[in-house]
């Protein structure tokens, strides 16, 4: 089978698309024959090996896992013995290791069954950056109806999905984005929206009971100005500053900073499970949701399409197609 390949940190020249061996899966596994797969940022971060604390984990001098990929969707092909609740020819979705490939192996516990009314496409685009934006809002930012909302990035992979669960759990929602995306960011689900080459959200006088922040484009005590005394501001991501600690650097200075403060300044990183999955499915399937899908690329494009994710202008997300596509 065909699949993307890296052996050494670097650009995406390290990238190769190459024939390897479809893999087989474990007892407690599913064969997924796969149709699509999106991109996040740790893909180009475990590329790069940047910051370099990741490498504790990914190795010091080069990759320990090869493949790249995690959002998947596609059909199953075989079950492990001990995978029940599947069967070859279901649609799902869900998380996969080594998803920029045509096929892969993942956990029974990290894929669902795809609704019936999105395509392969949007159900690859779904996993890491919805499941960040549910948790972000709902764990972290405790967010309740009535709120005062400010998605800061709101036009991203992850803020597309911020505005509209925000707006699911009844909060008042302003997106902020570049002019280009106003429109798209209205038509989502904002209430407000704010061109931040015209405006700069912190400066407007305007507080907020939750800021969900994608960006770190502002400093903390700027972020604290447009909170409310009590308010909370989640950061999801932020600029990759420092070869060694990169978007962590403000996520580490948000801790030291929450001791000294009325407001809560919370760090956070998604943890990928079955049951927000199942949430994420059943919003999906409601249609309150829908993925925001900027451009899909072929599975031998993945380079470019990691270059142009990194870019930093993408609207929503990019997909990768594999020769297994289908609409339904």
């Amino acid at each position: 089978m065909k699949a993307i390949v890296y052996t050494e940190y670097g650009p995406p020249e390290v990238l190769q698309f190459t024939e390897v061996a479809k893999p087989t899966p474990k007892d407690d596994e599913v064969l997924i024959r796969i149709h699509a797969a999106s991109l996040n940022p740790l893909d180009w971060h475990f590329m790069r090996g940047s910051p370099y604390a990741m490498r504790i984990a990914a190795g010091l001098r080069r990759p320990k896992v090869t493949r790249l990929g995690v959002d998947v969707s596609g059909q199953v092909e075989a079950v492990g013995r001990n995978v029940p609740q599947f069967q070859p020819g279901d649609a799902v979705f869900g998380t996969c290791r080594g998803a920029f490939a045509e096929y892969g192996c993942a956990s029974a516990g990290a894929l669902v069954l795809k609704p019936a009314n999105i395509t392969f496409e949007q159900a690859a685009a779904v996993p890491v950056a919805a499941i960040s934006a549910l948790q972000g809002l709902r764990d972290k930012g405790q967010i309740q109806p009535g709120q005062k909302v400010l998605i800061n990035g709101a036009a991203g992979g992850v803020g597309t999905f911020a505005v509209q669960i925000a707006k699911v759990f009844g909060a008042e929602v302003t997106g902020v984005c570049s002019t280009r995306n106003l429109d798209l960011i209205r038509s989502i689900g904002a209430h407000h929206v704010i061109d931040y080459t015209q405006e700069d959200f912190i400066r407007s006088g305007q507080r907020y009971d939750l800021i969900f922040d994608t960006v770190g484009n502002h400093s903390l005590s700027d972020c604290r100005r447009a909170l409310t005394a009590k308010g909370t501001l989640v950061l999801v991501g932020g600029p990759n500053k420092g070869r060694w600690l990169g978007p962590l650097r403000g996520m580490i200075k948000a801790v030291a900073w929450s001791r000294f403060v009325s407001q809560k300044l919370l760090p956070f990183l998604a943890h990928l499970n079955k049951d927000d999955l199942m949430v994420m499915r059943e919003l999906l399937e409601a249609g309150k949701v829908a993925p925001v899908i900027d451009r899909t690329y072929p599975l031998s494009d993945v380079p470019d399409a990691i270059r142009y994710l990194e870019e930093g202008h993408a609207r929503g997300k990019v997909v990768i197609m594999t020769e297994h596509r289908s609409e339904t």
